[in-house]
């Protein structure tokens, strides 16, 4: 061996690797022998990302991640894959696997809610269309379609917008309304600035609103301001 050259075998020239650690230390053969809730969040991204770097394990690449989201699932589950690529070992494969992954995730908060939900008060707008909002970094519009029971008959998407607000056409939502036979109306945005303030827009949309399902025979029966943590209820208020 040459002067100026080191050996391969040097501990710091090698990289770190998950392999090398105890069994019952590694991800995968952790959830095998203790089970899936024995894992930490760092541990189950590092399951699917797969891989580190030369110089980070997968666990740590998944704790850098949470860390840039103060350790906030929700957080977490806002970032895009543009967002997630930015994060050392993570290139668009591994992003998109980290993206997939939360996406079931809300999508099974979404299958648990009962095919037929009873309306009875804002919390109940609420926890229904959560699913559809939370986590979102920009503002929708929704509408929950209610028969005489107020049951929901069906939720629809009006429209989608930018950080700072969206339209809702209110000939768009009555339209649906009646080609449903809807007996009354919810309406639903989200701020995903977090303030559940109502705008002026959003006042005087509310009262254009029931003037005309007032007119036609379908009240409106609640405007529901959604962010993450909390929401407004337009009912609640008084308003309607």
């Amino acid at each position: 061996m040459k002067a100026n050259e080191l050996p391969a075998t040097l501990p710091y020239l090698q990289p770190l690797n998950i392999k090398t650690w105890a069994e019952e230390d590694r991800p995968r053969e952790k959830l095998l022998l203790k089970g899936k809730a024995a894992l930490s969040d760092a541990e189950l991204i590092a399951i699917l990302i797969g891989s580190g770097t030369t110089k980070l394990t997968a666990v740590d690449v998944g704790k850098i991640i949470l860390s840039a989201v103060g350790n906030d699932l929700n957080e977490l589950a806002r970032l895009s894959v543009k967002d997630l690529t930015k994060h050392p070992g993570i290139g668009e494969a591994k992003a998109i696997s980290i993206v997939s992954a939360l996406e079931l995730g809300r999508r099974r908060k979404e299958a648990t809610v009962a095919a037929k939900t009873r309306i009875t008060c804002s919390t109940d707008i609420y926890n229904y269309i959560k699913p559809q909002l939370l986590d979102l970094p920009h503002e929708e519009f929704w509408v929950i379609l209610l028969n005489r029971a107020n049951v929901v008959m069906k939720k629809e998407s009006i429209s989608m917008g930018g950080v700072a607000g969206t339209v809702a056409d209110p000939k768009i939502i009555f339209k649906k309304a009646l080609e449903q036979l809807a007996s009354s109306i919810i309406l639903v945005h989200n701020h995903p600035s977090g303030n559940t303030k109502p705008s002026a827009a959003d006042i005087s949309l509310t009262k254009k609103m029931k003037e005309a399902g007032t007119f036609l025979d379908l009240p409106i029966l609640d405007h529901i301001i959604f962010t993450d943590n909390d929401y407004y209820s337009f009912a609640d208020e008084g308003i309607l």
